[in-house]
């Protein structure tokens, strides 16, 4: 695959994008006493460029932002976690989009869910213990409630470019 200079640039800017969001993200906890709960500021980018091009652009930005959010403003874990999250999420949106008739904010509720139970899953393989489990409850609400607002905000930027 040959990527031609126009839609080099824009992966270029969406990638800026994603990772400005994701640094104004880091510096406002929008759930604060619930570790690791964030509304997904950068996922805008990523949800875009899957309803604009397909999942490789999208998964290419998104790998890009969590390195670059990663070392820059976070650690190892952060980055492990955040790549399981976002690989499950691409991975179910994809899925969804390609095999349904689903609206961008159901996606973006999909995409919420899986990225959490991705990440839960990563924590427990970190920690080796099944007991994290129980925090399953409060990241799929987040999930849900965080993916909806992601998928508003895209839908509308998406009709208005």
């Amino acid at each position: 695959m040959t990527l031609d200079t126009h839609k080099l640039a824009r992966l270029g800017l969406f990638t800026a994008l994603a990772s400005i969001f994701g640094y104004i993200e880091s510096l406002l906890p929008v759930f604060p006493g619930v570790p690791g709960i964030k509304l997904g500021l950068a996922n805008l980018a990523v949800l875009f460029l899957l309803l604009r091009y397909t999942w490789k652009e999208a998964a290419v930005v998104s790998a890009a932002r969590i390195l670059i959010i990663g070392f820059l403003f976070g650690n190892l874990f952060g980055i492990v976690y955040s790549f399981a999250g976002a690989a499950l999420s691409l991975c179910a949106m994809a899925f969804f989009q390609k095999k349904t008739t689903i609206s961008p904010v159901m996606l973006s509720i999909l995409g919420g869910v899986f990225h959490n139970i991705g990440q839960l899953i990563a924590a427990m393989i970190v920690v080796e213990s099944l007991s994290l489990i129980y925090y399953a409850p409060a990241l799929l609400i987040a999930g849900v409630a965080t993916g909806a607002v992601v998928g508003i905000v895209t839908s509308e930027v998406s009709r208005r470019i």
